[in-house]
């Protein structure tokens, strides 16, 4: 019974977000609650909530203070360099910048830590998206699905969790898996390659022009580099510029848009009221720029990187420090750290939040056993022929499973048992646990993962727009790491 209803809990939640029946705030509250009192458990509510709010209370804090730290980074001006870097790189071409997408997320989950790449990567590209009118679902695809194949870091997470689950080396599980990984990585710059593709069909390739933009909040022009369409005027006086390529339709239009590429979201699309936010994101005259202090604000950028990634402390402890170092000096002022803080409000309510209504689905499904049930009732209906095949198994069920429930639940709670029976059939305990990297990819998509919240909420897009848009894609790239594993005879 409890199997059941487990998978209906799940279905049910995904079904209402992505209709967009629910916000996915009160869905992660209300569903869970309401199966709780169906499986009779009700009493239990409170018990199981606050357990889930303490397992995730040091990632809320992990979250708000990196939003807060990473804000003022913004605000300084330590990403303008990355930004007009991409600028040149990728010279308006809609297949550049999703692959660009792509590369930068690649190279800054080095870090391990899946909000700080989503943060730097929406940071830099958003208003590159935006002036473009490209769908920001491909960006929060792309940046998704390249973070989950390089989570499989051995510092990263879930290497270090098979690691200590089945008692081996990290090294011994994920050395071997480089390949396959590798191959995952150039599956996801595939992917963006082809999405950028049908970017371009939809938009065509537009330039760069230095034109005279009259901002929202006063009266006199100023110069801004902008990007401009083929006889398109935008908002704020935006004039006509020039457009090359075969798109049909200027920035933001075309009669043959991909229903991928694009949904009708103003979020995802770029078409609302906030179409021309990107135009002032990273303004190079704003008051906040602290040109003198960039080296500062770079090495204390990478020390904090550097201590995150040898662990020395919690993270949540790193980011806080660094918040606060930030922000003294870089804004000696009270007033001016708390106008700073003021900005980046918004973001930190709606990602913590997220964050504590996640604690109320992860609470019950794991207080009410039906996680274990649902675990239990998938490896027992293995056939025992497949017995010699558990890697394989192990790499297929790794897909769904790390969606449908954290790190922690698969790893010490599924994996231990799926290596049981592996080695009742032969198969040794570290192929059962490199198999157990591949659904990483979709992992990162997962509700479950706060720091999805965190790439949709700064990127303004549907969670449930998300969640149809990536799926797929990521699957596919899980997919391809376990095709990849099995030819090169790692798994």
């Amino acid at each position: 019974m409890l199997t059941i209803l487990g998978f209906v809990m799940i279905a049910t939640f995904l079904v209402l977000i992505m209709m967009k029946k629910m916000s996915p705030m009160a869905a992660l509250v209300l569903i869970p609650a309401l199966f709780c009192i169906l499986v009779g458990q009700g009493a239990h509510l409170g018990d199981y909530v606050l357990k889930g709010i303490g397992d995730l209370a040091p990632t809320a804090a992990m979250l708000m203070f990196a939003i807060i730290y990473f804000g003022v980074m913004i605000d300084v001006g330590l990403f303008d360099p990355i930004v007009r870097g991409i600028l040149k790189f990728c010279k308006a071409d809609p297949v550049r910048v999703v692959v660009g997408t792509a590369l930068l997320a690649a190279i800054v989950s080095l870090d391990g830590d899946g909000s700080t790449t989503f943060m730097i990567t929406v940071s830099a590209l958003y208003p590159l998206y935006k002036r473009l009118k490209m769908s920001l679902v491909v960006m929060t695809g792309v940046a998704a699905t390249a973070n989950g194949v390089m989570n499989t870091l051995p510092w990263g997470g879930p290497t270090a969790r098979a690691a200590t689950a089945l008692k081996l080396d990290a090294g011994d599980i994920f050395v071997p898996m480089i390949p396959a990984l590798a191959v995952g990585l150039v599956a996801v710059f595939s992917l963006a390659y082809v999405l950028g593709r049908r970017e371009r069909k939809r938009l065509g390739v537009l330039t760069l022009g230095d034109t005279r933009v009259v901002t929202e909040d006063a009266d006199e022009e100023e110069t801004e580099l902008v990007l401009v369409g083929a006889g398109t005027g935008g908002k704020g006086g935006v004039p006509a510029g020039t457009q090359r390529g075969t798109g049909t339709g200027g920035a933001g239009t075309g009669s043959d848009a991909d229903p991928d590429a694009a949904t009708d979201s103003d979020a995802a699309t770029g078409s609302g009221d906030d179409a021309d936010d990107g135009l002032q994101t990273l303004d190079p005259q704003r008051a906040t720029l602290r040109p003198k202090l960039y080296w500062f604000n770079a090495a204390l950028t990478l020390a904090l990187l550097t201590l995150l990634i040898l662990q020395v402390m919690p993270i949540p402890v790193l980011f806080l420090i660094g918040a606060a170092l930030a922000l003294t000096v870089n804004f000696p002022q009270m007033k001016d750290q708390k106008a700073r803080v003021a900005a980046h409000a918004e973001n930190v309510l709606n990602v913590s939040g997220m964050v504590f209504a996640a604690a109320v689905f992860t609470g019950v499904l794991t207080g009410t056993g039906m996680v274990e049930h649902m675990a239990r009732w998938l490896v027992s209906g293995i056939p025992d022929a497949l017995g010699p095949h558990m890697g394989i198994v192990t790499g297929v069920l790794s897909i769904p499973l790390t969606y449908f429930m954290s790190n922690d639940g698969f790893y010490f709670g599924i994996v231990p048992i799926l290596a049981e029976a592996g080695a009742a059939h032969g198969v040794a305990p570290v192929e059962i646990a490199r198999a157990s990297l591949v659904g990483q990819a979709l992992h990162m998509s997962s509700p479950l993962v706060p720091a999805v919240y965190v790439l949709v909420g700064m990127a303004k897009v549907e969670f449930g727009d998300h969640t149809k848009f990536t799926v797929k894609w990521a699957a596919l790239t899980s997919l391809v790491v376990l095709c990849a594993g099995l030819l090169f005879g790692i798994i």
